[in-house]
């Protein structure tokens, strides 16, 4: 093809886009914001044991080599010069924990995903060595509590657990990363030069991570027993971190080169998305699990909550897809006086009661299928309003309306229902690719970069389609008092002692609840959100 013949769009921006369930290279136009072209390619899931969830790392690479390649064709298909991608922002799911040979580059063990429970005996143990046994005790350092879901409890299990590990530890060769690291590890040249590193917002959710020093914390690393050396350098989530190096798989090699100058966990990258830069502002993002965050200027706080509706697919069997939950709700439009709690690995923020489990109370004989589906995705929305009252509490800033993004947001009545339990407006731009397009920006943003604009001025106004309340505030109180108590009822079910009742889906097992952690600032990267130079 001709070079007259291109499409000239100007300075273009790739966002790697790393996910749970999959892997996608979008290409965006650095003026417009326009999503041009992009590719995605599943990733398989392990579960060796009941509550354990693994991936494979090379994998997940393989993948987002394949993304990029078949991305890059698609765009020269549309005659658009892909030497104009000028630079590449990464987004990973977090929490999930890599370790490698920085020798041979091979991981030395499957990545344990951020849902794995595998470790609730690792944090029993080291509950023991905390005063009261108080799971909150680090917070004020961290912003977190004690749990399994966070990657330092994750990291302690590999090396009490894996031989190979211990010993790459032991001979100065292992490196321990998030997605993140392993991806800009490998893509920056692995074994031969790669930089190993990670941003804030990976770093906050490691427990490891001092949230007003913003970097490692000698004391967490020294009671988990950690080696500060196997972790990465931690760096802002806008600057180049290096440059693209030349894979086998891709063939045309136009992306040599190109910096990577953009990380961000996926759902800070989705805030950024969302241009969510004025204190008070925040997003959910509805997926694979439920996910909040709130721009608060100087503190924050991040949920997440697990969506029940794959559970009513896969488990009970109530739908052949997760699109028919909207069908069924919608021709009831109430759940008819039933409450459903999805605390099928106990209850997290506000509550931190790890002896929950579901419950579906209220229950008649005229209750159905509809009844229930209605009830699950009220539960989703019950789940966002504690989180919302308690972020409401911390930083006092009331919310007047929240942004949505994720899958779940095609479901009308899911979006509706959340606007009647919250008393405010829910918001869902037109284009969905917010977790990518965060990444973007952040790349597009960096110095050395600079072909993305951050200023509120010059960022492109973003077509929305808008929910309004549509019940008076009492009903909505009267319906949200009823799911605290059955709340309440949930409470005091299980004990960790309990014997395992044999093998159960792994759907049975996700955490779906909320984490807290804190502070905004360090989560987007202070440099390009507040202005400060930091």
């Amino acid at each position: 093809m001709a070079a007259s013949d291109r499409v000239a769009l100007g300075p273009l921006v790739g966002s790697i886009d790393q996910g749970t369930s999959s892997s996608r290279f979008l290409v965006f136009n650095a003026k417009t914001a326009e999503l041009l072209s992009h590719h995605q390619v599943e990733i398989q899931q392990k579960f060796p044991k009941e509550g354990w969830v693994e991936q494979d790392p090379k994998e997940i690479l393989k993948s987002v080599y394949e993304c990029v390649e078949r991305t890059c064709e698609k765009l020269q298909q549309l005659n658009i010069d892909i030497t104009n991608i000028k630079a590449i922002g990464v987004s990973n799911q977090r929490e999930t924990t890599v370790v490698w040979d920085k020798i041979t580059g091979e991981p030395l063990y499957n990545a344990i995903v951020w849902l794995d429970l595998r470790t609730q005996s690792t944090v029993e143990r080291l509950l023991k060595r905390i005063p009261g046994n108080n799971k909150s005790f680090f917070k004020f350092r961290t912003g977190l509590p004690l749990s399994t879901y966070f990657s330092a409890v994750k990291l302690r299990w590999l090396l009490d657990n894996v031989e190979e590990i211990r010993q790459a530890v032991d001979n100065g060769r292992a490196m321990f990363g998030t997605i993140d690291s392993w991806l800009i590890w490998c893509l920056t040249g692995g074994k031969n030069g790669g930089v190993h590193c990670t941003d804030v917002t990976n770093a906050s959710r490691t427990m490891l991570f001092n949230i007003h020093s913003l970097d490692w914390d000698p004391e967490l690393c020294q009671f988990f027993d950690i080696p500060m050396e196997i972790l990465p350098k931690v760096r802002s989530s806008s600057e180049i971190y290096g440059l693209m190096k030349i894979c086998p798989s891709l063939k045309s090699g136009a992306l040599t080169g190109v910096p990577i100058s953009g990380c961000l966990g996926d759902q800070s990258a989705a805030l950024v998305g969302q241009m969510c830069f004025q204190d008070g502002q925040a997003k959910n993002t509805y997926g694979t699990g439920c996910f909040l965050l709130c721009n608060t200027g100087q503190k924050g706080s991040v949920a997440i909550a697990g969506a029940v509706v794959r559970w009513l697919r896969d488990n009970l069997g109530i739908v052949k897809t997760s699109q028919e939950i909207e069908k069924l709700a919608a021709e009831v439009g109430t759940s008819y006086g039933c409450y459903f709690v999805p605390a099928f690995s106990g209850l997290y923020a506000p509550y931190w009661e790890p002896s929950a489990r579901g419950i579906i109370c209220g229950l008649t004989q005229f209750t159905n299928k509809n009844h229930i589906a209605f009830a699950a995705l009220e539960a989703v929305c019950f789940q966002t309003r504690e989180i919302l009252d308690a972020m409401n509490k911390d930083c006092g800033i009331p919310l007047s309306q929240l942004q949505v993004d994720g899958g779940m947001t095609n479901n009308k009545v899911l979006m509706q229902l959340q606007s009647d339990i919250l008393c405010i407006p829910v918001v869902k731009p037109s284009m969905p690719e917010t977790t990518a397009l965060g990444a973007a920006m952040a790349a597009g943003a960096a110095e050395g970069v600079g072909i993305w604009s951050l200023n509120p001025g010059d960022l492109t106004a973003v077509t929305c389609e808008r929910f309004e309340p549509q019940i008076n505030p009492e009903e909505s109180e009267y319906r949200y008092a009823r799911w605290k108590k059955a709340v309440m009822k949930s409470m005091g079910w299980e004990t960790s002692e309990a014997p395992s009742n044999g093998d159960t889906s792994i759907f049975c097992s996700l955490p779906l609840g909320f984490f807290i952690m804190s502070s905004m600032v360090m989560l987007i990267g202070a440099k390009y959100v507040s202005g400060n130079d930091k």
